[in-house]
């Protein structure tokens, strides 16, 4: 494995451990407004890299697409259509959550992907598990139980973003044909048009500060287009239930944050289940990592001489 790949899945989800510094002070504004101004800042700014940094690329993406048999063309415009629509719910579920729900409530739904993840990626892709794997999975799982006791809205909400997330992830292990860049360009294009129809609702400019502005900007370069694009790399070396697990850095952070910074309460269960997810994740690394034991075969018989 090439460490690149890993350091990529690390340092992306890391970035979105420490999304809620930048989003928690725009609570005042709507999550849907949040979301179309991101969605729109990130699709002029990764068009604009495109046409002004990466023309070569780009061409010899689309020629590569144009080239394919309308079978295969098929599958990657279904694949971009779905990545696209599984980004947008995502995107707006988590910023509704975030700013009306609780902290705590996305870093659930970050606990809650790994699990789909791997469950996906199993069922759909055919990657295999080691048993120790599978039991860190499993340690998750009841740690994300823990975590749902009397909580049961917040569990529904983060499964809806888990889900989306999960199978955007799946769907871009399973595209590995088309240059990663570009099919993020495409991705959030279709995202603007899917939600065109919601920027009459809640229009553009308004009673908006210049802070808002800036705050939005940011997410949508350095915690949208920065670390979906290092996903995706990471994608190209990683098997996606690594990946997925990798992505418990995120809520790990962000629950950190919620509890030094935010100062959100936290309970005893919260601090045991946070604790097993921890050893889960080290866990499962650790298993990954380890090489595999040569199997020596057994020693052929000498043929007896008369």
């Amino acid at each position: 494995m090439n460490l690149k790949y890993y350091i990529s899945a690390l340092t992306g989800f890391a970035i979105w451990g420490l999304f809620s510094l930048v989003l928690r002070p725009l609570h005042e504004y709507a999550a849907l407004e949040i979301l179309l101004y991101r969605v729109l800042f990130a699709t002029a700014t990764i068009w604009l890299v495109n046409v002004l940094f990466r023309r070569k690329q780009t061409k010899s993406a689309m020629q590569e697409i144009a080239q394919l048999d309308s079978s295969e063309k098929r599958k990657i415009f279904t694949n971009f259509i779905v990545s696209a629509l599984m980004l947008s719910l995502n995107w707006f579920v988590f910023i509704y959550v975030m700013n009306a729900v609780s902290v705590n409530a996305t870093s659930l739904a970050y606990l809650l992907c790994p699990i789909l993840t791997t469950v996906l990626a199993a069922s759909f892709l055919g990657e295999r598990l080691k048993v120790g794997q599978w039991l860190a999975v499993g340690v998750s799982a009841l740690s994300c139980v823990l975590l749902s006791l009397g909580h049961f809205m917040d569990m529904f909400y983060s499964l809806m973003i888990a889900l989306t997330y999960a199978i955007y992830l799946i769907l871009q292990k399973s595209n590995t044909r088309v240059d990663k860049l570009f099919s993020l360009s495409i991705h959030f294009a279709l995202s603007s048009v899917i939600l065109l129809p919601l920027f009459g609702v809640v229009g553009l400019g308004g009673n908006k500060s210049a802070l808002f502005y800036e705050l939005v900007l940011l997410i949508a370069v350095v915690f949208t287009i920065i670390p979906l694009f290092l996903n995706a790399y990471a994608l190209k070396g990683l098997n996606s239930s690594l990946v997925g697990i990798l992505l418990y850095i995120n809520p790990l952070l962000a629950f950190t944050l919620a509890v030094t910074y935010f100062k959100e309460p936290i309970t005893g269960v919260q601090m045991v289940a946070y604790g097993m997810i921890f050893f889960a994740v080290l866990w499962f690394n650790f298993l990954y990592f380890q090489k595999p034991k040569k199997v020596i075969p057994p020693e052929e018989e000498m043929p007896i001489i008369p």
